[in-house]
């Protein structure tokens, strides 16, 4: 690889039209493999054979482990698997020097990191391109997928109404890079408490995105096309933590009567994983308004085209 590495790491520090670009692709990928008799198993178009990916985990993962292994193998290419625990990485090796050693062995890194700053400090030093796979601060590839999930159900994205509900969270950054990148209005309903960076919002707002903060979602629903939650608590949250921030939260659960001031017209999105009865009611993610399995599936077609974005 030539010049500088492209990473993908926040959504706001790339161009739009690439955003766009890697849509696009993502969404002419999906159609080429839906056969007559329905999905083909083999791509016809393989730009990443003879590549290597690896997949650096210092977080448990799902959806974001098995979507780009299976995209990369989809591509032709071919995946590593590493774990920052059983890696020199935290026990004594800086990041520069693993970016450095990674570099000289595969053709590009993801990385799952539960510090924006560890992955930041991986791509200065890396020679090949990173991607942000989730950091405590962005959550870039999910919000790529939602956005074409919205505009498979909805239409173009660009001056439709979104809603968050919840935790001002790292997913919730992301969709705020997103309104002022893809030019939609985003309304977020957060407790005080857990509202979103403002420095981030400064930001997006700036740069000419409709981005609003309100602590009322039935205010924040209102008119939305689209309302979006996410899981309320971590893994390695405390019992003390986990019983504070539910009742904090508590107030901000989208059940049927919030989707109801949505309109019946209104899609409902979730990352996942779910807690049913807490973030969301049963009702409304297994609902007729739920999208959230197109969502899901479409983490990887999007990143499919992240990939050969970041490589091609």
């Amino acid at each position: 690889m030539t010049g500088e590495p492209r990473h993908f790491i926040d959504l706001d520090v790339i161009a739009k039209e690439d955003l766009r670009s890697i849509l696009d692709d993502a969404r002419a990928r999906k159609e080429n493999r839906k056969g007559s008799e329905g999905v083909v198993k083999v791509d016809t178009d393989r730009p990443l054979e003879n590549y290597l990916l690896a997949m650096v985990f210092e977080k448990s993962s799902t959806r974001t482990r098995v979507s780009f292994d299976v995209a990369m193998r989809q591509l032709g290419g071919e995946t590593l698997l590493l774990n920052g625990v059983d890696m020199h990485l935290g026990r004594g090796e800086s990041l520069a020097d693993t970016a450095r050693v990674l570099s000289r062995y595969v053709d590009i890194i993801m990385f799952r990191s539960a510090s924006h700053d560890n992955l930041e400090e991986l791509a200065v030093s890396a020679e090949v391109p990173v991607i942000n796979g989730l950091t405590n601060r962005s959550h870039p590839c999910q919000i790529m997928a939602d956005v074409m999930t919205f505009e498979e159900h909805k239409g173009p994205i660009e001056g439709c109404k979104i809603a968050w509900v919840g935790d001002g969270n790292n997913v919730a950054a992301s969709w705020i890079h997103a309104a002022a990148q893809f030019n939609f209005e985003l309304v977020l309903a957060c407790p005080t408490s857990l509202s979103p960076d403002v420095a981030v919002l400064k930001k997006a707002q700036a740069a000419g995105g409709q981005v609003t903060l309100t602590h009322e979602p039935y205010e924040a629903v209102a008119g939305a096309e689209c309302v979006v939650a996410d899981t309320w608590v971590s893994m390695t949250d405390s019992e003390d933590t986990k019983t504070q921030r539910h009742a904090v939260l508590t107030p901000f659960q989208v059940d049927e009567s919030l989707m109801a001031a949505a309109g019946g017209e209104a899609i409902f999105m979730h990352c996942l994983p779910a807690h049913r009865g807490e973030e969301v009611t049963a009702s409304v993610i297994d609902g007729p308004q739920s999208v959230v399995w197109d969502e899901a599936e479409n983490r990887l077609h999007v990143q499919k085209s992240i990939l050969r974005w970041c490589l091609l």
